[in-house]
């Protein structure tokens, strides 16, 4: 095995103690000496900071540039405005995700494409290949030369802020995008972010720069944050994690994007895009899904299984690859879960705050049959026990910011 990967804020993670892990072929913080619960419960009530620097970052640009996201990713690049970022996906033929990713467009003449770092590779090796059907795209790789930060919570507004001016924030309003300066360089920023909060922003600068962006969010208060939480936060959010939510379940078949209830913003079928990959099937599965909103499950062998968030009723922890059951019968799999810290809240609607007091739920994601109601009683089997679990629609509402509310589902709550 070669050598593991750094971020060019290494140094700074092994300075501020980080416990280090192998992720994906990355030397990655997993979470520092507060520890995990820590670190979520400050992003939900403070600011918290993420290196994200380890995920692919490609330029497009060039006069073939818009026929060539056109084709390779399953949003409607042509729709989106200058200032504007959109959640996508690059498909494969038969309607799976090779990945999904964030594309920006931070100029009219270019835009900025993120990956996760473990299909980094395997996603420039295809677009490459894709590139030369439509001549005039330019493809170049700014991962290395780019650093990209996190910082997300109710604190985060006002720390960029104290940094580059509340006029040089993007307007708000999600994926909005704006450029600013920062120690004399461009800072790019972005209200996009992996955590389900309602404030945050994700930030792009030169490398060299991002050493002196991250010392100045950490004097304002931002709280380092590891792959622990970030992963704690996005469950929680009910947020897709590539080799979870999306590639191939633990039977080793392929999860069609439709399982995923994010595939609705991140699928455009817009009348101007005769072809791109995968179209044939995902428009397949988009007619089941519809279909099945009227109880009609004729079209179940198109999508079969569709991801549900869950909460344990019962005693336990369900974690990636459980199985599921309704009654005596197998319907499917935990694709992520674990134990989440929540801060109790006070009063309901615009009325409720944030108290000091603190709770553990037992939450998750899972990949389950399309008939399955979602308000359905399953079991999940842990070490050998079936667990009472009931399908819910969310974990966590995102509408009264600057906030993220948890949404408590057990029977006993709610």
């Amino acid at each position: 095995m070669g050598e593991l990967q750094k971020t060019v804020l290494h140094a700074k993670h092994l300075a501020q103690g980080a416990q280090m892990v192998d992720f994906g072929g990355w030397d990655m913080p997993i979470q520092y000496p507060r520890g995990i619960v820590e670190e979520h419960l400050a992003t939900r009530r403070g600011a918290g900071l993420f290196d994200v620097s380890h995920m692919g970052r490609f330029r497009v640009r060039g006069k073939g540039a818009l026929a060539f996201l056109q084709y390779c990713l399953s949003n409607d690049a042509a729709g989106l405005e200058t200032g504007m970022a959109q959640y996508t996906m690059i498909p494969n033929e038969a309607g799976g995700a090779r990945d999904d990713a964030y594309l920006y467009r931070f100029t009219g003449d270019e835009y900025l494409l993120v990956v996760n770092a473990g299909n980094k590779d395997a996603d420039w090796r295809y677009l490459q290949e894709m590139a030369t059907r439509f001549p005039g795209t330019e493809l170049e790789d700014l991962s290395a030369a780019m650093a990209m930060v996190s910082l997300q919570g109710p604190d985060s507004e006002s720390i960029l802020a104290g940094l580059v001016g509340t006029a040089a924030l993007p307007k708000i309003r999600k994926n909005a995008l704006s450029r600013a300066q920062f120690a004399g360089k461009e800072l790019l920023i972005a209200r996009t972010g992996y955590t389900g909060d309602p404030v945050g922003c994700e930030c792009f600068l030169p490398a060299a720069a991002v050493f002196s962006l991250w010392d100045a969010f950490l004097e304002r208060g931002a709280v380092p944050v590891g792959l622990g939480a970030r992963d704690t936060l996005r469950l929680e959010a009910g947020l897709p994690l590539y080799g979870h939510e999306l590639g191939m379940d633990p039977e080793g078949k392929e999860i069609p994007i439709f399982a995923c209830p994010l595939a609705r913003f991140a699928v455009n079928f817009a009348s101007g895009r005769e072809s791109f990959a995968g179209k044939a099937a995902l428009a397949r599965q988009f007619a089941a899904l519809s279909r099945f909103k009227e109880n009609d499950y004729s079209s179940l062998s198109d999508l079969p299984r569709v991801i549900r968030p869950f909460a344990l009723t019962g005693k336990g922890i369900a974690r990636a690859g459980f199985k599921v059951f309704a009654g005596e019968e197998a319907v499917g799999f935990v694709t992520s879960g674990t134990m989440v810290p929540y801060w109790k809240m006070e009063g309901e609607g615009p009325s409720a705050r944030v108290t000091e007091e603190r709770g553990m739920r037992a939450i998750g994601l899972m990949l389950v049959d399309a008939r399955l109601g979602k308000e359905a009683e399953v079991a999940i089997e842990i070490r050998g026990s079936r667990v009472a679990a009931i399908s819910v629609d969310r974990h966590l509402r995102s509408n009264l910011p600057p906030y993220a509310l948890p949404i408590i589902n057990s029977k006993e709550e709610r």
